[in-house]
């Protein structure tokens, strides 16, 4: 791969503890409403994902607004679901991406559009994340298409996927990471974690089966803004498991956005003592605006 700065990347080969974290971007056709949600994160974050369709509703395109943040400095990191495109418009648009700048890509299956507001919407799932990621690679490393023509200038991605962190059960192998490694992901970002005993027996697990050499792993995590909202994440978010005692602490606190943060602090402190967590993914679902002052917090922990 090229020698051309990504942060992402180079902090992470550093050694570098790393910080990303995510934006929806706006229902709107002007460029101001995205730029102002990106704002408070310039120069907080080492990436800034920024989300493909996101419960299968419509906001500006992943592409377009990546496209605008590497132009004004940002480092994005593109998700690409396989719901909306086949093939030929996802190598298509991976072609453009790299047009404009974007060097980090974070593949995903994508929410069914039965999810959103509009079901009636035709869902294409022309193929899995994996394959995308074969295709990312193929594109990067042998500056060709999947089907073998040439690219005269070859991107320069830097691949992610995604994963649930869990405490493995006997016997079991995280076979997917293992076919995502292989299919040329370099890091991978996690669902939110707030179970430091979760976070270390999966870290475990994929150490033991070899993965944490071979992938960056990014914990996802954030600061909880009250007890409801956890409980809400507990019931529909997939693969969240908030601890009762978390809860159990936001629904005594006198503030519970201030014991949010601070809950998120000590349990990012104990994640960098984690062997295999290289970083976290910062995600706050109704409560971002909490997220520049814990991001501060953790950059001089």
């Amino acid at each position: 791969m090229s020698s051309t700065p990504n942060p992402l990347a180079d902090q992470l080969k550093a050694g570098k503890f790393v910080l990303t974290g995510e934006i929806v971007p706006p229902v709107s056709g002007g460029s101001e409403e995205l730029l102002a949600a990106a704002a408070p994160f310039k120069e907080r974050l080492a990436a800034l994902n920024v989300t493909d369709g996101p419960g299968a509703r419509v906001h500006m395109s992943s592409l377009a607004a990546s496209g605008i943040l590497a132009q004004h400095g940002y480092t994005p990191i593109l998700q690409m679901t396989c719901r909306d495109r086949n093939r030929i418009a996802i190598q298509a648009d991976l072609l453009g991406a790299s047009a404009m700048g974007v060097k980090n890509v974070l593949y995903l299956t994508g929410d069914d559009p039965t999810a959103g507001d509009q079901p009636e919407a035709k869902a294409v799932f022309d193929a899995k994340s994996h394959e995308l990621l074969a295709w990312s690679k193929t594109m990067t490393e042998d500056a060709q298409l999947p089907s073998g023509r040439a690219i005269t200038t070859a991107p320069q991605f830097f691949n992610g996927a995604a994963d649930v962190p869990r405490i493995p059960e006997p016997g079991w192998e995280p076979k997917d990471l293992m076919r995502k490694a292989d299919s040329g992901a370099h890091f991978i970002q996690t669902q939110l974690c707030y179970d430091i005993d979760i976070a270390k027996a999966y870290a475990a697990c994929l150490k033991e089966h070899g993965l944490t050499d071979r992938l960056y792993i990014l914990l996802g995590t954030g600061p909880i803004g009250s007890a409801k909202s956890a409980r809400w994440m507990n019931e529909n978010l997939f693969g969240v498991q908030v601890p009762d005692a978390v809860i159990d602490q936001l629904e005594h606190a006198a503030d519970p956005k201030a014991e949010g943060r601070k809950l998120c602090l000590d349990f990012v402190a104990q994640l960098r003592e984690v062997d295999g967590i290289h970083g976290v993914h910062l995600m706050a679902p109704g409560n971002i605006g909490s997220l520049p002052d814990v991001i501060d917090q953790i950059s001089v922990q």
